[in-house]
């Protein structure tokens, strides 16, 4: 996995900086902060776990969220299964998905006009932002 963001400043430019109480310690190369992360061992984030979830209620199938997060398939079938997570069966609608950033997100909105007969959510993805649609299929 990448090096975490800052979470004084949002910067991405951290580095290793040893370990504290067998916690992987960083430091910010922006604004000089040292900070520790969740992640021991194998142990993933909880923050990570929580998007995983979260877009696997939304509907995005295991593989796709293992290619947006570079966190495992089975980690993520593991957890749905640890947390009896129930993803809505409702055919009616597919989801599709964006990445984006700031900018690309605001140009998004000014020109997304189909929003009606769909459902539209955005959520934080480290630095960027995902944008999930539904849209009803036509038979």
């Amino acid at each position: 996995m990448k090096h975490p963001i800052c979470p004084k400043c949002n910067s991405e430019i951290v580095v290793k900086s040893g370990v504290i109480k067998d916690r992987q310690r960083y430091l910010c190369k922006k604004c000089n902060y040292y900070f520790t992360v969740n992640k021991i061992g194998k142990n993933i984030d909880n923050y990570y776990v929580i998007k995983a979830l979260q877009l696997y209620i939304e509907g995005v199938s295991y593989r796709e969220i293992e290619r947006l997060l570079g966190i495992s398939h089975v980690s993520v079938m593991n957890w749905v299964k640890k947390y009896r997570i129930k993803a809505p069966e409702n055919n009616e609608y597919r989801p599709t998905y964006k990445i984006l950033t700031h900018s690309e997100l605001i140009e998004f909105m000014k020109t997304e006009t189909t929003i009606k007969g769909s459902g539209l959510i955005i959520t934080e993805l480290g630095d960027k932002y995902m944008v999930i649609k539904w849209e009803r299929l036509r038979n």
